[in-house]
């Protein structure tokens, strides 16, 4: 139980530190959907999909960025 609560402690921090996480998360999550309706043949969907999917990962690289930018600051 104890390293169950260790665990999920140093996931929360590592979320907190690193705000892009999920994004680029959603942004896997959103390009394996794209994969999926391409199968399907729905390719008008797929593209919006895809769009999301980019804006999503954008976001994610603009956080980290902030983040490195942010947490470099507090170790010099």
């Amino acid at each position: 139980m104890v390293i169950n609560l260790r665990i999920k402690a140093r996931w929360l921090r590592y979320f907190r530190e690193n705000a892009g996480v999920p994004f680029v998360v959603g942004f896997i999550g959103l390009l394996l959907t794209c994969a999926g309706l391409l199968v399907q043949g729905n390719s008008n969907l797929a593209n919006e999909v895809a769009t999301y999917a980019y804006y999503s990962l954008v976001i994610g690289v603009v956080l980290q960025l902030v983040c490195f930018i942010k947490y470099k600051k507090n170790l010099e």
